[in-house]
């Protein structure tokens, strides 16, 4: 019968030997493992060295289950989002099935992006007691960014989610959306190679740093390398329905030679209805962003030529391991938590 060899467990470290290879009480041991406080910094660091030098591994699961360790989890997400968000809010709820043996527990709490003082109130309101780690998708303002930096310093783990945040920057979930938008204006330009225009560019705030980004990208890609094309400057929807039904068809009525659109946030199923109904110019190119039931049914009808998309599903999960990572002070596997870039095109969906 095949079975799998495993190492001794005796010969690897146990707590008694790190704590013996530290010159520490094994409740001092104990204490630094679970960043208690009441130890001295300089035993931290004896204790930290020997855990290296004699290679302790420990047991995250083991000792969870032993103090029945709960992970609490909260998702900090816009208010607006349509079906976009509607996923994302599927697979949290996905998620607290599957970490269910993890002692995971996830919840939600929706914010006003288009209001930093708001969301740095709640933010503000958060404490360690309450909450192990926080994945945020909201605008990077002054604001946020403080409160940030005071919910790190309460014990509270942080990271971005989608939408990229300066202070933890090198924990964000989510796609390159440079070159995210890059990709969308490099198969634009391949779209349209002899037929010169104007590109219509559609967000819903410009002040989130993943539509920043977006635009960066595409704008990189149009103008360095089809210089026959101009994109317009962003037209801001701030996710209201009315807004856009306002601005898009006025823009497309004052511009009549756009060749080509591009819908960058995050929901593109109400710029996507405002453009079939106003009529898109004739051969006119239309991409936007994330696989939703709107976006692929434009796909299929013909009415949108290609999606930028990310996996959802990969979205939350992840943002779920880095922040049991952080918690554990452990790292995560970096290939596991890549998330590609992807485009459905009609014929992939």
């Amino acid at each position: 019968m095949l079975q799998f060899l495993n190492k001794d467990d005796a010969l690897r470290p146990t707590t008694k030997d790190l704590a013996k290879a530290a010159g520490v009480s094994r409740a001092t041991v104990d204490r630094v493992l679970n960043g208690r406080e009441g130890v001295n910094p300089k035993t931290v660091e004896k204790v930290n060295a020997a855990i290296v030098e004699i290679g302790f591994l420990r047991n995250i699961a083991a000792a969870n289950l032993a103090k029945s360790r709960t992970y609490r989890f909260l998702f900090v997400l816009p208010q607006s989002g349509d079906q976009f968000l509607d996923e994302i809010l599927r697979h949290v709820a996905e998620a607290e099935t599957a970490f269910a043996a993890d002692m995971v527990l996830t919840n939600v709490h929706h914010i006003d992006e288009n209001d930093p003082h708001a969301i740095a109130a709640f933010l503000g309101s958060l404490t360690c007691d309450a909450v192990d780690g926080v994945a945020i998708m909201a605008p990077e303002t002054p604001q946020v960014r403080d409160a940030i930096a005071r919910l790190q310093e309460r014990g509270v783990h942080t990271l971005p989610f989608i939408s990229n945040q300066t202070l933890t920057d090198h924990n964000c979930v989510g796609i390159d959306n440079y070159a995210a938008g890059a990709t969308a204006g490099t198969l634009m330009g391949r779209f349209l190679p002899q037929r010169p225009g104007k590109l219509l560019v559609i967000a819903d705030s410009i002040q989130s740093r993943h539509t920043l980004e977006r635009r960066s990208g595409f704008d990189t890609a149009i103008n360095g390398n089809f210089p026959h094309l101009t994109a317009l400057p962003t037209l801001e929807t701030y996710g209201s329905d009315q807004r856009a039904g306002t601005i898009i068809p006025a823009a497309m009525q004052r511009q009549p030679d756009i060749v080509g659109i591009y819908v960058f946030a995050s929901e593109a199923r109400v710029p996507l209805q405002i453009i079939a109904r106003a009529g898109a110019p004739q051969g006119a190119v239309v991409i936007a962003h994330e696989r939703t039931p709107s976006t692929l049914a434009a796909l299929t009808d013909g009415t949108l030529d290609a999606v930028i998309t990310q996996d959802s599903g990969h979205l939350v999960r992840s943002a779920v391991r880095k922040l049991r990572a952080l918690t554990d002070m452990r790292v995560t596997l970096k290939s596991q938590e890549k998330i590609r870039i992807e485009i459905l095109l009609k014929t992939n969906i």
